[in-house]
C-alpha cells in the first residue's frame, strides 16, 4: 500500500511505541515536507532517537504508520529497507566511523561499496577520490583526509560522518544529537555546517536535539516531545507562546545560557 504522492517526504501517523511496560511514543503525528528541516526537541528519554529509528526501519511501531517517500516503512521487505537506507541516511550521535580507516577512506566507503556491487571499483576509483575531496571540502576538513578518526575531536568526527552520509547522495538526512558532547564553539560550527548543507543541498532533514539554540538556528518547524507525546508541532517561534511548562523551562534555560 502506497501513500499518495505529495510534497510530504516523511510522515508519522498516530505512532505508538512501548518497550515492555514503558511507553516511549504516544500517538505521535507529524510530517516533513520535501526540502524542509524539522527539529525534534525534548528532554533525554522522551523518544527523540526512537523516532529516527522508526524512520530508518530499525524499529516498528506498536500502532500507527511511518511513511517515507510514499512507502509505509513497517511494511517494507528487507530489500526495500536496504534501498530506502541508501536514499535516507543517518548521522549517528557516535559518528560510527571505522577506526581502522583514514578520514578519506571513511568517506569513500559507501562509494566503493556501491562500485564493488557494480563490478566497477577500478574504473570508478579516480571519480571516488575526487568526490571524497569535494565532500571533505564541503565540511571544511579537506586537509584532514589522511588523518585517523582517533586524531579528531568529537565535533570533527561528526563532520566526517556528515560527509560520509552525503557520499550516498541521499534524498534525506537524519541527524541524531549532532552537538552532544562537543564544546560550545564546535557546537556552533556543527550547527553552521548543517545549515550550510541545508541551503546548498536542499535535502529533506530531521535533527534530533535538546539544544534550543540549534533548534532556533535550523528549524523550519519543530516537533517538541514531552513524555512521548507531541506537545507542539509548528514553526519555532510558536515555542515562545506555548503554555507547556517543559517548553518554557527550555526557553528560560536557553536565555540564562545566552546571558552567561
Amino acid at each position: 500500500m502506497n501513500m499518495p504522492a505529495d510534497e510530504t517526504h516523511i510522515r508519522f501517523c498516530r505512532v505508538w511505541k512501548s518497550f515492555g511496560d514503558q511507553p516511549v511514543l504516544e500517538d505521535v503525528s507529524f510530517d516533513v515536507r520535501r526540502g524542509e528541516m524539522v527539529v525534534v526537541l525534548g528532554r533525554s528519554g522522551v523518544g527523540k532517537s526512537v523516532t529516527l529509528k522508526h524512520i530508518m526501519g530499525f524499529l516498528k511501531p506498536d500502532r500507527g504508520e511511518v511513511w517515507v517517500a510514499g512507502q509505509n516503512v513497517p511494511e517494507m521487505s528487507e530489500a526495500e529497507l536496504t534501498e530506502m537506507r541508501r536514499r535516507v541516511t543517518m548521522v549517528f550521535q557516535s559518528g560510527a566511523l571505522f577506526d581502522s580507516l583514514t578520514v578519506g577512506d571513511n568517506v569513500a566507503y559507501p562509494l566503493r561499496e556501491r562500485a564493488e556491487q557494480r563490478g566497477s571499483i577500478q574504473d570508478d576509483e579516480e571519480k571516488i577520490e575526487a568526490l571524497v575531496g569535494e565532500l571533505l571540502g564541503l565540511v571544511d576538513l579537506a586537509d584532514m583526509r589522511d588523518m585517523m578518526p582517533s586524531d579528531l575531536s568529537t565535533g570533527m568526527k561528526r563532520a566526517v560522518a556528515i560527509a560520509r552520509a552525503l557520499a550516498a547522495a541521499p534524498e534525506a538526512i537524519l541527524y541524531d544529537e549532532p552537538t552532544t558532547m562537543v564544546d560550545p564553539i564546535m557546537a556552533q560550527t556543527v550547527g553552521d555546517l548543517i545549515l550550510k548543507l541545508k541551503r546548498q543541498k536542499g535535502l529533506t532533514s530531521i535533527v534530533v536535539t535538546h539544544d534550543m539554540k540549534l533548534a532556533r538556528k535550523l528549524a523550519d518547524r519543530v516537533v517538541f516531545l514531552v513524555d512521548g507525546r507531541v506537545a507542539l508541532f509548528g514553526p519555532a517561534r510558536q515555542m515562545d507562546g506555548s503554555p507547556e511548562p517543559v517548553i518554557q523551562d527550555f526557553i528560560q534555560l536557553d536565555e540564562v545560557s545566552f546571558v552567561q
